[in-house]
C-alpha cells in the first residue's frame, strides 16, 4: 500500500501520523500486518514516473494525496483500488462517476465544494470591507476543471454584493508578480488563490507578492496564513488523512472501492495573520477573531 504526497507541503508528517493514527485505531500496524510504501512527488514529472512505479509494484491499494496524484494513478490503472485524500471536483475529473456511487476502482475524499469559492469571496469582503476587485488566481492546467468548479461560484457571488471577480490565470512562477501587479494597478484590488498544485508549491512567491503588493488575499490551506499569508479557510487535511484510514480498513476487507461514496469534509479551519492585518492596515473585527480556529499574532 502506497501513499503520495509531496515533500513541499509542511504539514506532511502530520497528516502522514495522522493517516496512521486512523489505521492504527482500526487495527492495522505499519510492518506488523500492513506495509506501507510512501513516495514523494513534488513536480507532474515526479507524480507521473511515481504513478507508473507504483502501480507496477502491484499494491493491495494505493492513497492519492491529490488530484494531480489520483489523474497520474488513475491514467496507468483502472483495476487496482485507489482512494484519494482531498480532491475538489472528483466527478469533473472523471475519478468517480458520482459521489453517491463510484462506480469504478476510485473513492475517497473531497476538500471542499464549488460553493466554497463563494465562501472565499465573503471573506475577503468582510476582513477587507473596501476592496471592490478580486483576482482568482490559479493554474489553468492544474486547477479544477481548469479554473472553472470554483470560479462560477465565485464570480456568482461577486455579483450579487457588487464585487468584480478577475480571472487571474498563471502557468509560470514569473506570471505571479505581472498578475498581481495587474490586480494592484487600480485601488481596492484583492485576490483569491485556488487550491491546486501549482498554487501550493509557489506559495511562497505568492505570498511575499501579496505583501510587497499590500494585497489582502484568502488562502485556501492553513499553511499559506502560518507561512505570511493574512487568512486561509479550508478543509482540515490533518482530520482528512485519518478518515482515510477507515476506507483502506474496508477496502482492505473486501469492499470494492465503487461500493463506497465519496465523502466531504466534517472539518473547516479558519486561520488568521494578524501580524500580517496589522501590516496591510487592516483591522480585523472581534467576531472573526471569535471564529477563527487559529489566530497568528
Amino acid at each position: 500500500m502506497l501513499i503520495g504526497l509531496s515533500e513541499s507541503d509542511p504539514e506532511a508528517p502530520s497528516r502522514v501520523a495522522a493517516f496512521q493514527q486512523g489505521l492504527e485505531a482500526l487495527g492495522w500496524i505499519d510492518r506488523r500486518n500492513i506495509q506501507i510504501t510512501y513516495r514523494w512527488a513534488p513536480d507532474e514529472q515526479r507524480i507521473r514516473s511515481s504513478a507508473q512505479e507504483l502501480v507496477a509494484l502491484r499494491p493491495d491499494l494505493i492513497v492519492a494525496g491529490s488530484s494531480l496524484v489520483a489523474s497520474a494513478l488513475l491514467r496507468e490503472t483502472r483495476t487496482t483500488p485507489i482512494v484519494f485524500v482531498t480532491a475538489s471536483d472528483p466527478v469533473g475529473d472523471g475519478f468517480v462517476a458520482s459521489l453517491a456511487r463510484p462506480a469504478g476502482n476510485a473513492t475517497g475524499f473531497t476538500n471542499s465544494t464549488a460553493t466554497m469559492g463563494g465562501k472565499w469571496l465573503e471573506m475577503i469582503r468582510e476582513i477587507a470591507p473596501d476592496v471592490t476587485r478580486v483576482g482568482v488566481m490559479f493554474n489553468p492546467e492544474t486547477a479544477p476543471a481548469g479554473g472553472a468548479y470554483f470560479l462560477q461560484a465565485i464570480e456568482g457571488v461577486a455579483v450579487s454584493v457588487g464585487l468584480r471577480a478577475l480571472a487571474t490565470p498563471v502557468r509560470e512562477p514569473a506570471q505571479i508578480e505581472s498578475a498581481l501587479r495587474d490586480i494592484v494597478r487600480e485601488p481596492g484590488g484583492s485576490f483569491i488563490v485556488m487550491p491546486d498544485h501549482f498554487t501550493t508549491n509557489h506559495r511562497s512567491v505568492i505570498i511575499a507578492q501579496a505583501a510587497q503588493h499590500r494585497l489582502p488575499a484568502v488562502y485556501p490551506f492553513r499553511y499559506f496564513a502560518t507561512e505570511g499569508g493574512l487568512m486561509s479557510y479550508g478543509a482540515d487535511l490533518v482530520d482528512l488523512y485519518r478518515r482515510t484510514g477507515t476506507y483502506v480498513d474496508h477496502i482492505l476487507r473486501g469492499v470494492k472501492p465503487g461500493e463506497l461514496p465519496v465523502q466531504a469534509p466534517a472539518k473547516f479551519d479558519l486561520v488568521i495573520n494578524l501580524k500580517v492585518a496589522r501590516q496591510l492596515g487592516l483591522t480585523i473585527s472581534r467576531i472573526l477573531l471569535v471564529r477563527a480556529d487559529e489566530v497568528i499574532e
